[in-house]
């Protein structure tokens, strides 16, 4: 016998694999709704600031984007959102609410993920990239919560397991 190692990890008892196998299934389904609330509140958030949805003046999407050019990574695609500093902002919280709505009800989850990644990748770059230390900032972590829905999806309590079933169904036993 070896001491201080588990050598019954593969041996099934009663239950314990049913535990173990819903606790799987279930187990991003947590993170699905904190970050498509987050999502949802922050586009709504955005859209519902009149402050915010200004090319420029304190607190607008304009004066955010001008403060942070040069002290973003990529101050080029800040100077793109500058272009026009409003249709940005709604691109931005119309994308976060989509985002945020396809990750709640589990449609389309991998490309909704994918899109929230993206989101949180063009902030951490732009608006918390000079941050220090870095895990003050919140997008990077953002960016890393997603992605383990872009790489497994939703499997349960999800349109996208809906659809999954009835294709199952509709192909019958194989």
């Amino acid at each position: 016998m070896a001491h201080g190692m588990r050598t019954d990890s593969h041996t099934h008892y009663a239950g314990r694999s049913d535990w173990r196998t819903t606790a799987s299934r279930y187990a991003l389904v947590p993170l699905r709704i904190f970050l498509s609330v987050t999502f949802i509140y922050a586009g709504l958030d955005k859209l519902t600031d009149d402050a915010f949805m200004r090319a420029s003046g304190a607190g607008s999407i304009g004066q955010l984007m001008t403060d942070i050019r040069d002290i973003s990574a990529i101050p080029d695609l800040v100077d793109l959102s500058l272009k026009n500093p409003v249709g940005f902002g709604y691109a931005i919280a119309f994308g976060e609410l989509a985002v945020g709505i396809g990750t709640l009800i589990g449609l389309l989850t991998r490309i909704a993920a994918l899109g929230g990644a993206l989101i949180s990748l063009s902030l951490w770059l732009t608006v918390s990239w000079s941050t220090e230390p870095y895990y003050y900032g919140n997008d990077l972590a953002y960016l890393m919560a997603w992605l383990p829905l872009v790489l497994a999806g939703a499997s349960v309590l999800s349109v996208d397991a809906l659809i999954a079933d009835r294709r199952k169904g509709a192909l019958g036993p194989r």
